[in-house]
């Protein structure tokens, strides 16, 4: 038996999976994100920990034969979080999250030195990523900077309870800004601009070796029969790469969680820092993999839905009417979906979200329409600025929890004029990929290379070919909104 660990924003949710990678139990337990002021978004690590165990004692619950066999344990985590840790191991303070704007001032900082900084860690520098958090922490909060002994990725937080040990891997480790990405290794150069050195690091394994063995307390407390290793895991978008067995070229795919990204892996290290790409590691050895990011999606379907005091299946019955109806689509408003700033491709932390075109005519549904429109449009933003690059991915899978629906996938579908396929048990995606992970630490399995593959199609949506040119028109007219809003963004937060 495997464990799948998918530490998220929202919820920590644990699967376990047998040797033919059958879900036998799964469970879930929620988070809460705090937001002190506009653009700050932090979380208590020990929250990680509470829902952590409360997931172990609900899977043990429910199969205690079963969970007790465990082997190995992978763990999938939202990606970029400062986790400080000082020499006692303790939290030196809440974790910065992914989405946190307030260090944008300290990426040019970050870059401002006699080397480029780019061309080592493959990305541009955006306040997202764990790097300038460091350098904002260092002017603002000095003594906390000063107790520094480790920073910690949330995923790799959780191994340091789970564990005692200071491990991570390359896919979570490339968020941060201080990974040689080409040579897959800590760059003293890039630490030096955080004003950090590799003694502050945890060490790097790939994602599907062993970084760790349970502590006894934690293997007597949950009742495993065996010394359970804990492997290196991956970032939360590789995890869910693994968990749809999208590791070659020809493959992608699109979520709409909180954040949109789209992914698609690459043999070798491909960048474009122009348009805000990451370019990462991917979870297994020499492998790689080019992701953009919208740091609000799905979230902006549950905002739209709380303003408008309407279920998120309410909404999308009435949106899917409405965009059947030509003369409404031609007319309907426009929404920009930058609640927090955004990232690709426009590495942006000012713009925030706003309607346009709004009518006295204009009602719920057309602004509920507006909302998941517009974060469509962000996706194919993402797609155009990856494919300067590659164009090696043919098949697009769909995961997250807008991948439940049918009329969001086909909006997408049209918009995209591709092909979009739906994964069975996508929603675990990210912990099938770390259990999967783990699965390659044991001995008794013989075709390791056996283990990644691609997870059965349940349903394929293909392009409404009538409304693609009405959302390609409607998508040109969007970018130019963002264009003439760029200028205001500033001055709005102020």
């Amino acid at each position: 038996m495997y464990i799948g660990i998918d530490l998220g924003t929202s919820s920590v949710k644990m699967i376990l999976i047998d040797n033919y990678q059958k879900i036998i139990a799964s469970t879930n337990s929620s988070l809460s994100v705090q937001s002190p002021k506009d653009g700050y978004y932090e979380q208590n690590p020990q929250e990680w920990i509470n829902s952590t165990m409360e997931c172990f004692d609900s899977l043990k619950l429910q199969k205690p034969n079963e969970f007790s066999e465990t082997i190995s344990i992978g763990i999938s985590g939202h990606m970029h979080g400062a986790t400080l840790i000082d020499k006692n191991g303790e939290v030196i303070r809440p974790c910065i999250l992914w989405n946190d704007t307030r260090s944008h001032e300290e990426c040019s900082e970050f870059e401002n030195q006699r080397f480029d900084v780019r061309s080592i860690s493959g990305n541009i520098t955006m306040p997202g990523f764990t790097a300038p958090k460091i350098n904002w922490i260092k002017k603002f909060e000095r003594d906390n900077f000063n107790k520094i002994f480790k920073v910690l990725l949330p995923k790799d937080y959780l191994r340091f309870y789970l564990t005692g040990e200071y491990f991570s891997e390359m896919s979570d480790a490339s968020g941060t800004l201080w990974l040689d990405i080409k040579k897959r290794k800590w760059s003293e150069k890039l630490l030096s601009c955080s004003f950090l050195e590799e003694k502050h690091m945890p060490n790097l394994v790939e994602g599907n070796e062993e970084a760790g063995i349970l502590k006894n307390k934690l293997k007597e407390k949950l009742n495993f029969k065996y010394n359970v290793t804990v492997v290196g895991g991956a970032g939360d978008n590789a995890a869910a790469a693994a968990g749809m067995g999208i590791i070659e070229q020809s493959q992608s795919f699109i979520s709409l969680g909180t954040s949109g990204v789209f992914f698609t892996p690459t043999q070798n290290f491909l960048s474009n820092t122009g348009d805000a790409v990451h370019s990462f590691c991917h979870c297994l050895p020499n492998k790689w993999h080019l992701m953009s990011v919208m740091l609000s999606a799905s979230n902006c379907l549950d905002w739209i839905c709380s303003i408008t005091n309407t279920s998120i299946s309410e909404t999308l019955i009435n949106v899917e009417k409405y965009f059947s109806n030509t003369n409404d689509l031609l007319n309907s408003s426009f929404f920009l979906p930058y609640l927090s700033g955004e990232r690709t491709p426009h590495n942006d932390p000012y713009i925030r979200g706003s309607f346009h075109s709004m009518k006295t005519t204009t009602n719920s549904t057309n602004l509920q329409y507006a909302v998941i429109e517009g974060v469509s449009f962000g996706i194919l933003d993402g797609i155009n600025s990856i494919l300067k690059v590659n164009h090696n991915f043919e098949k697009i899978f769909m995961v997250g929890g807008g991948s439940k629906s049918k009329f969001w996938i086909e909006l997408l579908a049209s918009l995209l004029n591709r092909k979009l396929s739906v994964c069975d048990q996508s929603e675990f995606g990210a912990a099938l990929g770390v259990a999967r992970l783990a699965m390659h630490v044991d001995d008794n399995i013989n075709n390791k290379e056996d283990i990644i593959k691609e997870i059965k199609i349940i349903n394929e949506h293909k392009p409404n070919l009538e409304k693609k040119d009405i959302l390609l028109k409607r998508y040109k007219i969007w970018k130019d909104l963002y264009t003439s809003n760029k200028v205001l963004g500033p001055n709005l937060l102020s």
